[in-house]
C-alpha cells in the first residue's frame, strides 16, 4: 500500500531533491551507520519509491529508515535546492501511522504519552515528580534489571536517566510581569508542556529578563502543548487539534509577539500555517499566528538589552539546538546575549550544530543511536574546558546533562535565559 490521501508528502517537495549528496556529511545517522537509506537523500528516494507505488508505506524497511531519522533538519541548512525535509519526514511518519497496525503495547504507550500525559501539564508534572522520587530511591537499578525482559521497564529506566538532578518545580507564574523602566514592548509567554513541568524556573527567568529590559509580559492561562512531539511522531491529527486550541486561545491577545524559550516548540509554532494549510477555516489564522512567534533569544537580541547584565566570571560554551539553528535559522542571537554578559569567556563548541541525540523522543525510541550521538557531543563539550554549557531547548539540556553526569563532568548545563537571569541577580 502506497501513500494514502491527506497527509501524503507533497510531490513537489520530493521533486526538489536533485540527489546531489551535499546533505550527506551533515546527517548524523548517515555518519554513524554509513547507509544511504539512512541519509536524507536515501530517505527521499524511499519516499519517491512509495509515491510511485513501487513500495508500500507499510513496508518494514520504510518504517525503519524513516524512524531512524532524527528530524534534526541539518540537511535543510546544507541543501542548495531548498528541500524542506522536516515537512517531508513528518508527513511520511503520519502516513506510516495511518497504515501500520501497531501492537497493543505500542498503541497503549502512544495513547498514554500523546493524549493522556503530554498535553496535560499537571499530569506531566506529577509524572516528573514520581520519576524524580523513583530515581533518588534507587528505582533505576530495578528498572534496569527488569528492562532485560520487559520493554516498558527499559523505556522507563531510560527516561529516568534524563531527569534533572533537582526536583521539578511546577510553580504557577503571575498573569503579568510589569515592564521595568521605559515600556519597550508587550509580549505573551508560551509556557509549553515540558517547560512547565520540569523547567518552570526557566519560564520564570524568561519573564523576569524580559521585564527587566522594558518588556511587559503576559502569561496566558489558556494555552496548551504546541504539538511538536505529536507532529514528529506522526500523530498529525492530535498536532492539528493542539494547534487550533492554541490559536483560538492566544490569537486575540494584543501583543507584539508570542515568546518561546524551547527551540522545538518554537519551530513547530512557526509552522502552524503549514500544519493547517489544508484547512480553509484555519489556514489564514494559523499563518497570522505563526508570524508572531519569536524565540526568546531572537526577540531579546532584536530589541537589545536595556539593562546591562551583571558580571559573571565563567567560561561558557553554547550548543545549538537543531530546531533553533536548522528549524528557525537562529544562530547569532544566543551567542550575542551570552557575550553581552561582562566577565564571560565564550568558548565555541566543536560541532555545536550537530544533534546531541535527544530529538524529541528519539533518545527513548532509538536509544543506541542516541547514545552514540551523545557520546560524540560530550567529547566536544568536555574539550572546551567550560564551566557552563548553555542551550535553548529542554530536551537538549536534559540529554547533555545526563551525558555529563555519566562522564562525571562538573560542567553545569543551563538555558541561555537562565544565564542572563543569573547575571541580573535572579529572582528578587
Amino acid at each position: 500500500m502506497g501513500f494514502v490521501d491527506g497527509d501524503a508528502p507533497a510531490k513537489e517537495l520530493i521533486a526538489r531533491c536533485v540527489h546531489c549528496g551535499l546533505c550527506l556529511p551533515t546527517c548524523p545517522t548517515f555518519a554513524v551507520l554509513g547507509l544511504e537509506a539512512d541519509s536524507p537523500r536515501g530517505r527521499i528516494r524511499l519516499m519517491k519509491t512509495v509515491w510511485d507505488g513501487r513500495m508500500g508505506a507499510d513496508s518494514d524497511d520504510f518504517e525503519l529508515h524513516s524512524y531512524r531519522c532524527l528530524d534534526c533538519r541539518a540537511c535543510e541548512t546544507a541543501c542548495p535546492s531548498g528541500v524542506e525535509f522536516g515537512k517531508l519526514m513528518e508527513a511520511t511518519r503520519s502516513q506510516i501511522e495511518l497504515i501500520r497496525h501497531r501492537g497493543a503495547l505500542e498503541r497503549l504507550i502512544r495513547a498514554l504519552a500523546f493524549r493522556e500525559l503530554i498535553p496535560h501539564p499537571g499530569r506531566l508534572f506529577a509524572f516528573a515528580w514520581v520519576g524524580h522520587l523513583t530515581r533518588i530511591l534507587g528505582g533505576r537499578a530495578v528498572l534496569r534489571l527488569l528492562g532485560r525482559r520487559v520493554e516498558l521497564a527499559r523505556r522507563l529506566g531510560e527516561l529516568l536517566d534524563l531527569l534533572p538532578d533537582r526536583a521539578p518545580r511546577g510553580e504557577r507564574l503571575p498573569k503579568r510581569f510589569d515592564a521595568r523602566g521605559q515600556v519597550r514592548g508587550r509580549v505573551a509567554l508560551f509556557t509549553g508542556c515540558v517547560m512547565r513541568a520540569a523547567f518552570a524556573d526557566t519560564n520564570a527567568a524568561t519573564a523576569r529578563v524580559l521585564a527587566r529590559n522594558g518588556i511587559e509580559v503576559l502569561v496566558p492561562e489558556r494555552q496548551t502543548c504546541c504539538g511538536a512531539l505529536h507532529a514528529h511522531a506522526g500523530e498529525r491529527a492530535d498536532a492539528r487539534a493542539l494547534a487550533r486550541a492554541n490559536i483560538e486561545a492566544l490569537e486575540r491577545l494584543e501583543v507584539d509577539a508570542f515568546i518561546v524559550n524551547a527551540a522545538g516548540c518554537g519551530a513547530n509554532l512557526k509552522e502552524y500555517g503549514w500544519l493547517l494549510k489544508d484547512d480553509p477555516a484555519w489556514r489564514e489564522r494559523a499563518e497570522a499566528f505563526a508570524g508572531r512567534v519569536k524565540d526568546a533569544t531572537e526577540y531579546l537580541s532584536a530589541v537589545g538589552l536595556a539593562e546591562r547584565p551583571g558580571r559573571l566570571d565563567l567560561a561558557v560554551t553554547y550548543d545549538d539546538p537543531c530546531h533553533l539553528i536548522h528549524g528557525q535559522r537562529i544562530s547569532a542571537p544566543p551567542r550575542e546575549l551570552i557575550q553581552a554578559i561582562p566577565g564571560v569567556r565564550f568558548v565555541e563548541l566543536g560541532e555545536a550544530s550537530w544533534c546531541c541525540g535527544s530529538a524529541g523522543t528519539y533518545n527513548v525510541t532509538q536509544p543506541e543511536l542516541s547514545r552514540q550521538l551523545l557520546h560524540r557531543k560530550i567529547e566536544h563539550v568536555t574539550r572546551t574546558g567550560a564551566d557552563v554549557l548553555v542551550s535553548a531547548n529542554p530536551g537538549c539540556q536534559m540529554q547533555i546533562a545526563a551525558g555529563l553526569r555519566a562522564a562525571s563532568s562538573p560542567i553545569e548545563v543551563m538555558h541561555v535565559i537562565d544565564l542572563l537571569d543569573r547575571s541580573y541577580g535572579g529572582p528578587r
